[in-house]
């Protein structure tokens, strides 16, 4: 998000500590999920970036590139590389869209649609140590806060 403006209230003079920054925590927790899913993305060659773009095809085929780029929080600088790995690697098919040809839509292959169904064998409650409750309950609040935060930067 080049150019944004982020509106910040100061709160207070003196500068919080490290451990009391909820961004950092955010951060550890984003770093932790990474080690904990590697070694079973490692086993099927992909990237985190890789894999989440197979589970939003995979649940919903045709999208274009902008519309996987929202949905994914990324800019296509990032996604268009990812894709083309993905369809180098099998997975993906990109194509023009025949009534506007400055898009191009995506689907998975039938081996892509394979590795959706398959998924990584990992439980995301169980890894994160909350009941199922709990598990929604922080899948809730964290997307709210995420879409604060987007909205706040544009």
């Amino acid at each position: 998000m080049t150019g944004a403006t982020v509106r910040m209230t100061p709160r207070s003079t003196t500068s919080p500590r490290l451990a009391e920054l909820l961004c950092f925590a955010i951060y550890g927790a984003n770093l932790a999920y990474g080690r904990a899913y590697k070694a079973a993305l490692a086993k099927l060659g992909l990237t985190y970036t890789q894999y989440i773009a197979i589970l939003a095809l995979g649940e919903n085929e045709g999208q274009t590139v902008s519309e996987l780029g929202d949905r994914l929080f990324l800019e296509s600088s990032t996604l268009t590389p990812t894709l083309k790995r993905l369809e180098a690697m099998g997975y993906v098919r990109r194509r023009r869209d025949t009534s506007d040809e400055r898009q191009v839509l995506l689907s998975l292959t039938d081996a892509g649609r394979g590795l959706h169904a398959r998924g990584l064998g990992i439980d995301p409650i169980a890894l994160s140590g909350l009941t199922a409750t709990e598990f929604r309950q922080l899948h809730k609040r964290m997307s709210a806060l995420r879409d604060t935060l987007h909205e706040s930067v544009l």
